[in-house]
């Protein structure tokens, strides 16, 4: 027996949310991941990381990958040159004599640092300017490879949830990061060249130099390796209580819950929600800015007590003449420069780590994709269709524990009307699509005109199968796009052909009554957009199976939102009208409304996977079984029709 419910929901304990659901969220997967690693584990990676990322901006762009490189190499030597040419300003300007004789000294070489800084400059400029052009170069090539992949895979396979879930991450993670991918290869290029410069510089000053160098810098790079740590901790501690305020918000302004949320008055409970989830998170966002101003406090103060014992050091290197005074100056500049990039080496190398494990899961995701690409043999199904021949077919959805079909076979010609009826999962739907070459058969075969369709690109069978499905969708496009999108084109349409299939279909009265007629966007989210009833979304999705003019017109249910006049008129004019072109076609039509499918030439009633009657409408009502009871569709006709008589029975009774 079903208990009542609490009087209050459970309230989740301190950083837990209720719902294991809620508990694993995939972004999560590799984020904070470096801070979890070594060091060496990361610098390990790399060289590879760095391979690739290269690879894909050559592919991109190979004139403007090469001058990224070699403009941000050039510019970490000119950086480097610069500092040993302030050296030799400084033993120019340290040198004995008069003041005006040490700067006439010194003139040729602060010409030279200000030369220097000029073309740095402007390697810096090139190296902007090239990575402006490869950027949006590459985040194109990335995103059209992963588009057109996912797009072509086998229909099975978006069924898979598996590869739902990896073609999501890969989209909202992979991709992203991806797309980011050079940017942060230039930063962690430009601060390691920077370190690797101010190293050198050291090296040819003084071999000693270099441990300072490394003293100086230890405590801030802690510092920020601990600083990165603690801010994945904490959003490891709250990533749920951040998706469920994402949530919220989502459900306060998104147009689909805006009706519900109003009629419910229920703004006041998701606003109370939504504040109280907020003030933990303030409270996170609090507690981790205290800690991380308490790492900053102990990084710069230790790092304070390691600068001044290395300018101690250098101080004591030059009074004892170890090192001139002028080197000592050089040495201090590059030791101050190399502590700020120290810092953003850690963080870049973080980052690129993080984002490469990313990127990891995105091309494992698109090879995956290749492999479940629609089967392929170079030849295509000729145009038009005489005979579709079905032997034996079985079908197994993956990971089914029962087949979906079992043993169909049937014959369909040309200029034919074919109905398929049955109970819900009796195969109907598997049928149409192993029809239109979304499924193959697992066992059997379909033949179009003898060719077998193992032996032609699946496409080829695809672009021949008009499909109108109970639940169309609703392109967010203009009513001339909707209607022309099924024969692959958006921006081109044959006027004639269109009109005839909007009058066929009935929607040309839908499409009159636009403010722009066929230049109207079908969705509210735009400009002078309009929204149609989901029975007018219906007659403008069959005249787009009817534009098409494929040689097998597929009706899944298309009627089911429509009222009964226009389901009546929809049916005449695909089943009886269309003239020549409903001869040379072969027209499919699955409904659960028996009265619809009467007229059809032929009338396969599926079971369990199986064709248990077929026949003409009068062939299936005088069929009887071996008991001498009615058939099923005769059974499932009367049915409905005693529903039908015994509503208009007491109107007849009052007469």
């Amino acid at each position: 027996m079903l208990l009542p419910p609490p009087a209050r929901a459970a309230a989740a304990p301190e950083g837990e949310e209720v719902g294991d659901e809620l508990k694993s969220a995939y972004w999560m997967q590799w984020d904070g991941e470096a801070a979890r690693t070594n060091v060496w584990r990361i610098l390990g990676r790399l060289p590879g990381i760095s391979r690739r990322v290269l690879a894909l901006a050559y592919r991109a762009d190979a004139r403007a990958a090469v001058t990224v490189v070699v403009c941000q190499i050039a510019s970490s030597l000119m950086s480097a040159l610069g500092l040993l040419a302030s050296v030799r300003v400084l033993s120019a300007l340290f040198a004995q004599g008069a003041t005006s004789e040490r700067i006439h000294h010194a003139l040729p070489s602060l010409a030279l640092v200000a030369g220097l800084m000029a073309a740095q400059g402007l390697l810096d400029f090139g190296v902007a300017r090239g990575q402006a052009a490869l950027t949006p170069k590459v985040r194109r090539a990335v995103e059209q490879e992963f588009l057109r992949l996912n797009c072509h895979v086998r229909l099975e396979a978006v069924d898979d949830h598996v590869f739902a879930d990896e073609a999501n991450k890969a989209n909202d993670r992979g991709l992203y990061y991806m797309r980011q991918s050079v940017p942060q290869m230039v930063q962690l290029a430009h601060a390691v060249l920077g370190l690797i410069g101010a190293a050198g510089v050291l090296a040819v000053l003084h071999p000693l130099l270099l441990p300072l160098l490394v003293l100086s810098v230890i405590p801030q790079g802690y510092a920020a390796v601990r600083s990165a740590r603690a801010q994945f901790l904490s959003h490891s501690r709250y990533s749920t209580l951040q998706r469920r305020i994402r949530l919220l918000t989502w459900l306060l302004l998104d147009r689909d819950s805006a009706a519900e949320v109003r009629s419910s008055t229920a703004q006041r409970a998701l606003l109370e929600e939504h504040e109280r989830f907020a003030r933990r998170i303030e409270a996170e966002d609090a507690r981790l800015g205290r800690q991380e101003a308490g790492v900053a406090l102990w990084g710069r103060a230790v790092g304070g007590l390691a600068v001044g014992a290395t300018y101690a050091v250098l101080g004591w290197m030059t009074a004892t003449g170890w090192l001139p005074l002028a080197a000592g100056g050089g040495a201090f500049l590059a030791i101050r420069s190399s502590r700020g990039t120290l810092v953003s080496v850690v963080l870049a190398m973080h980052q690129v780590y993080e984002h490469a494990l990313w990127i990891d899961d995105l091309e494992r995701h698109l090879e995956r994709c290749r492999a479940l690409q629609p089967h392929r043999t170079g030849r295509r199904l000729a145009d038009g269709v005489k005979t579709i021949t079905v032997t034996d077919v079985h079908y197994t959805y993956p990971e089914a524990g029962r087949d979906a079909l079992r043993g169909v076979s049937m014959t369909l010609a040309a200029g034919s009307t074919v109905a398929f009826v049955g109970a819900n999962g009796s195969g109907k739907s598997t049928m149409a699509k192993l029809l239109a070459g979304l499924y193959t058969p697992s066992q059997g075969s379909i033949s179009w005109d003898g060719v077998e369709v193992r032996e032609v690109d699946a496409e080829s069978i695809q672009a021949q199968v008009a499909m109108v499905l109970q639940d169309p969708v609703a392109w967010p496009l203009s009513a001339l796009a909707n209607v022309t999108i099924g024969a692959g084109t958006i921006t081109e349409a044959d006027p004639q052909r269109a009109l005839a299939a909007v009058r066929e279909s009935g929607a040309d009265h839908v499409i009159a009554g636009l403010p722009q007629q066929w230049a109207t966007p079908l969705s509210k989210r735009f400009k002078h957009g309009q929204e149609l009833s989901g029975g007018n979304w219906a007659k403008v999705a069959v005249a787009r199976g009817l534009y098409q003019e494929a040689a097998v017109l597929l009706l899944d249910e298309p009627t089911a939102s429509m009222d009964a006049r226009a389901e009546h008129a929809v049916y005449e004019a695909v089943l009886h009208g269309g003239g020549e072109r409903r001869r040379d076609r072969i027209t499919i039509l699955i409904s659960h409304r028996l009265s619809s499918v009467t007229s059809c030439d032929m009338i396969y009633v599926f079971r369990d996977g199986r064709i248990v009657e077929s026949g003409t409408h009068q062939d299936l009502m005088n069929r009887t079984t071996a008991a001498g009871q009615p058939g099923e569709y005769r059974e499932m006709f009367t049915l409905q029709a005693s529903a039908y008589q015994a509503a208009a029975a007491p109107g007849e009774g009052d007469k």
